[in-house]
C-alpha cells in the first residue's frame, strides 16, 4: 500500500495486481522492438519482465480523502470472475478489498476514469461474511462516469428507478453498479467536489476521462487510461489495442504528455506499476517518466 498527499487531500493507492500482462507486440498495434533495445536500460526489470518481454503492469485504486469525501479512483478487476483468456485475472482472489478497508473505503463515491463493457456485468464488493453489492447494501455509495450519450455503449444508457449508471451494457450490469439517487454526468470538464474535477480525454473508450485534484498549492491529476505503460512516453503515438479509437487517442495522448511535460504536473497513472506517482520529463526528442 501506498500513500501520499495533495496538499490537504490524502491519497492512498491500493494494489490489485502487479505482475507481468501483454507483450509490448499484441499490446501496441504499431509497436517497434527497437524501441525496447535501445532503451533496455532505462526500462529495466521494473517495467519489463526479463525473460518474457511482457509489460508489467499494475491495476490499483486510488483512494482520495478529502476531509469531506472519500472517493474510490477506478474500480479495479474483481474477484471470482470468469475470465478464461486472462490467466492472471481468472477467478482471481485477493485481498483488495481488506486492503481497501484498512484505509478507510468503501464510503463516499467511486469515479470511473473510463469504463469497457466487459468491466461491468459481475463486479461486485465481497465482505468475509457476505458480498456487499454496491446498489442495496452501500446505498451512499454514488458512482460517476461519463460516455458521450451517442457512444456505442453511451446509446445503450440504461435510466429506470432502479439505477442512474451511464455506460451500462446490460440492465444486470447495471444493477449492480448503482441504487438510485446516484449521480452521473458526462461532460467535458466537470468539478464533483472543490478541488476535483473531470477533463475529457477521448480515444480510448467513449466518454474517457482525467481526473484533476487541487489542494492549496498542491496539485496532481488521475491519469486514467489515457498512458498505460511508460513506453508510450517514448512513443506517444503508440495506441493500444483497447482503445476505440486510435487515431484520437492518439491525438489527446501527444497533447496531454506535451502539456504535463511543460507544467511538471505531478501524475497518479492507472497501471504504472510501484511506486507509480511521478512527472513526465523531456528526453532528447521524446518524453521520460521520473517515478518519485
Amino acid at each position: 500500500m501506498q500513500s501520499t498527499h495533495i496538499g490537504d487531500f490524502e491519497v492512498h493507492r491500493v494494489a490489485e495486481f502487479e505482475g507481468p500482462f501483454f507483450p509490448p507486440s499484441e499490446f501496441f498495434p504499431d509497436f517497434d522492438p527497437e524501441i525496447v533495445r535501445a532503451n533496455a536500460d532505462l526500462l529495466g526489470p521494473q517495467l519489463i519482465e526479463p525473460g518474457s518481454g511482457k509489460l508489467i503492469f499494475s491495476f490499483h485504486t486510488f483512494i482520495v480523502k478529502t476531509g469531506k469525501h472519500t472517493i474510490l479512483i477506478d474500480s479495479c478487476l474483481g474477484n471470482d470472475k470468469e475470465r478464461p483468456s486472462r490467466p492472471q485475472f481468472h477467478r482471481m482472489r485477493t485481498p483488495y478489498l481488506a486492503d481497501l478497508a484498512r484505509v478507510g473505503g468503501p464510503a463516499g463515491g467511486r469515479r470511473l476514469c473510463h469504463v469497457h463493457a466487459s468491466a461491468l456485468g459481475s463486479c461486485r464488493l465481497e465482505h468475509p461474511a457476505r458480498e456487499w453489492k454496491l446498489g442495496p447494501d452501500l446505498p451512499q455509495c454514488a458512482l460517476w462516469s461519463w460516455p458521450a450519450a451517442s457512444s456505442p455503449i453511451g446509446s445503450k444508457c440504461i435510466r429506470t428507478a432502479r439505477t442512474r449508471l451511464i455506460a451500462a451494457p446490460s440492465r444486470t450490469a447495471c444493477c449492480r453498479w448503482c441504487a438510485p439517487g446516484n449521480r452521473c454526468w458526462s461532460t467535458t470538464i466537470t468539478p464533483f467536489e472543490d478541488g476535483l474535477w473531470f477533463e475529457g480525454a477521448p480515444g480510448h473508450t467513449p466518454g474517457n476521462v482525467v481526473i484533476h485534484a487541487r489542494s492549496g498549492d498542491a496539485a496532481g491529476v488521475f491519469m486514467g487510461d489515457v498512458i498505460h505503460h511508460p513506453l508510450q512516453l517514448l512513443k506517444p503515438e503508440w495506441s493500444t489495442l483497447a482503445c476505440t479509437d486510435r487515431e484520437l487517442s492518439r491525438t489527446t495522448r501527444t497533447r496531454l504528455i506535451e502539456e504535463h511535460a511543460e507544467r511538471g504536473t505531478r501524475l497518479l497513472p492507472a497501471h504504472f506499476p510501484a511506486p507509480t506517482v511521478g512527472k513526465i520529463v523531456r528526453r532528447g526528442s521524446a518524453y521520460w517518466y521520473a517515478f518519485e
